[in-house]
């Protein structure tokens, strides 16, 4: 048992990693903290098969929850997100952790549970040793399916998310994608986690269930009891502790001023997204899964920026089939029709990986094997991927980019590669737009650079600013120790991005942004006014982009973006863009809460 957490005399304030938007306040719920202790004994030689069939009996057990859930999340919320689950079937599966066990029962001759636990432990151990951000987030899964495995063999009561009886902000070390998933949205106003990253299931699931949240606290679990008052802002990544009271009305105005502010944004909804002196953008949602299309539609979005597709194949025992893929493509075409759809190819690698597949182990993945060199050195993978998307384009307005393109040597190559697919479909005779637009993602600086040259064989131009921030500046945006390096607003940046939009309009040819650049409602103005022609964010933020653009004249907003490319440094820029916002669009400003109450 853990021992008992020392009362809390002050308000304490915690900053984490913002996993979905929003303000709640209300007492705290400590769940799934409670250690299951796995006691050692010496068996004899006899009592070995007897563990064997204990432990095996455990297993069967566990897949049979395992798939309990899998199917009800399926039904509930979508196929894509009960694949998660296949996940947690893979461990259960794995032969030779399953032997390991085993191995060492046979050896040391203690009971099943003991030495189920010390394997796991080894396995979390390497885990956690990992490198990139996605192979430390897998740890939640193996630890979800170990605790299930330990308590069936143990006969432990299983405590899940649907033990809530009111509404709680939920405090956990981490929560598996099973408890995210199986979370009461109306009792699980918001929680907060120990541990998590960006790429993490329960960061990807917090933004779909819409509920605010707040990941990578670190020591939330130690430092708040069952009961506690917090206020999360998942907005800004706060947790607040017992907050006087003067924080709480503080917060509860904020809240209102929120709430307030999204019902008027909700009128924006079928407005037109156009500046004061009639410029047009369009403004699209950015998605991971079929099920995201719901709330894109809900948020007035002019289409889909950006499709990440490579979360169709994570998580699971296989690759997708042509079919597959064709089926959910065609589906989310024909809800956003009369829209558009960019569909990024296939991004793997960097801090994505295929669980089934054999990657290299990279000293840097973000710099390696990934993206569009990955599928072009895999043409039978990418191919299936390219007929799927060429099929589905009979049925909607689909748009097709590649990703981490470098030069124009690569985008020749994969438009080879397209050219194929198209040929042997006209052979069988299987309809799909023969016009399809096929555009770049520009997210490495070689391409920026480059960029007069790709937009003469390129539809469009879509700019993916994660990447090109990190690579423009040399900063690895998961490392912690340097984050403060990643400046979107750095003057670099901001060349680059001009740019690639000027070299994009002198071919004719679009030029979107679908990066988290996007969403920062400071930037809005500066990138309307370089001449951006499409902003693509997750489609909560959406109502508030299109707030901005309809509260500026494009003639003001290219002023100001022409004086924040003078500027020296990221932090003039982005106290500038702060106060424009202010003086512009004053109900949206975003004033730090938690300094100065």
């Amino acid at each position: 048992m853990k021992s008992p957490k020392k009362p809390i005399r002050k308000q304490v304030q915690l900053k984490g990693i913002p996993a979905a938007p929003g303000i709640v306040i209300g007492k705290a719920y400590i769940f799934g903290t409670e250690e299951l202790h796995a006691p050692e004994r010496n068996i004899s030689f006899e009592e070995v098969p007897v563990e064997i069939a204990r432990f095996k009996r455990a297993l069967l057990e566990t897949r049979k929850e395992i798939t309990k859930v899998e199917e009800k999340i399926s039904r509930e919320m979508g196929v894509e997100h009960g694949r998660i689950f296949s996940a947690h079937l893979l461990v259960l599966e794995d032969p030779v952790l399953v032997e390991e066990v085993i191995t060492h029962l046979k050896k040391k001759k203690k009971n099943i549970e003991f030495i189920f636990v010390r394997i796991l432990d080894k396995y979390v151990d390497v885990l956690s040793e990992a490198k990139d951000e996605y192979l430390r987030d897998r740890i939640s899964d193996i630890m979800d399916v170990g605790r299930r495995i330990l308590r069936n063999l143990l006969g432990a009561e299983n405590r899940g998310m649907e033990d809530l009886t009111e509404k709680s902000v939920v405090i956990a070390y981490d929560l598996s994608p099973s408890d995210t998933a199986m979370m009461h949205k109306g009792r699980v106003i918001g929680f907060a986690t120990d541990i998590g990253g960006r790429t993490s299931h329960t960061a990807i699931m917090a933004k779909s269930l819409e509920i605010p949240a707040v990941v990578g606290l670190e020591n939330v679990t130690d430092i708040i009891r069952h009961g506690d008052m917090v206020i999360l802002d998942g907005t800004h990544g706060m947790v607040i502790v017992n907050p006087t009271k003067r924080f709480i009305e503080k917060y509860e105005k904020e809240k209102k001023r929120y709430e307030h502010i999204e019902k008027g944004l909700f009128g924006l909804k079928s407005l037109s997204s156009e500046t004061i002196d009639g410029h047009h953008v369009i403004l699209a949602g950015n998605i991971e899964l079929p099920e995201d299309v719901a709330s894109v539609i809900a948020h007035g979005a002019e289409g889909i920026g950006l499709y990440r597709t490579e979360y169709f194949y994570m998580n699971r025992r296989d690759l997708p089939s042509e079919e597959e893929q064709f089926n959910a493509y065609k589906s989310v075409a024909m809800r956003v029709k009369p829209h558009h759809v960019i569909i990024r190819t296939l991004d793997i690698g960097g801090d994505k990986f295929l669980s089934h597949l054999e990657m290299p182990k990279e000293m840097n993945p973000f710099m390696g094997w990934r993206a569009i060199r990955f599928c072009l050195a895999s043409p039978v993978i990418f191919k299936a991927q390219l007929r799927a998307i060429l099929r589905a384009s009979a049925f909607g307005k689909l748009k097709l980019m590649y990703p981490m393109i470098s030069g124009i040597s690569e985008f020749r190559q994969a438009n080879a590669l397209l050219e194929d697919v198209k040929c042997d479909l006209r052979r069988k005779g299987i309809p799909f737009n023969n016009d399809i637009e096929v555009g770049a993602m520009i997210e490495v600086p070689s391409a920026a650079m480059t960029s007069d040259i790709i937009a003469k064989e390129a539809d469009f131009f879509s700019i993916g600013t994660n990447d090109l921030i990190q690579y423009a500046l040399a900063v690895d945006r998961v490392n912690e120790k340097i984050a403060y390096l990643y400046e979107p607003t750095h003057p670099a940046v901001l060349s680059l991005i001009k740019m690639v939009i000027d070299n994009g309009h002198k071919e004719k040819i679009p030029v979107g942004l679908c990066g988290e650049m996007a969403g920062d409602i400071a930037l809005v103005i500066i990138l309307l006014g370089l001449g951006l022609d499409e902003f693509s964010a997750s489609p909560i933020a959406i109502p508030e982009i299109k707030q901005v653009v309809r509260s500026v004249k494009y003639s003001v907003a290219k002023v100001i973006a022409e004086k924040s490319l003078q500027m020296q440094t990221g932090e003039e820029v982005r106290q500038f863009a702060k106060a424009r916002l202010r003086e512009m669009v004053p109900e949206l400003a975003d004033d730090e809460l938690s300094s100065g109450v």
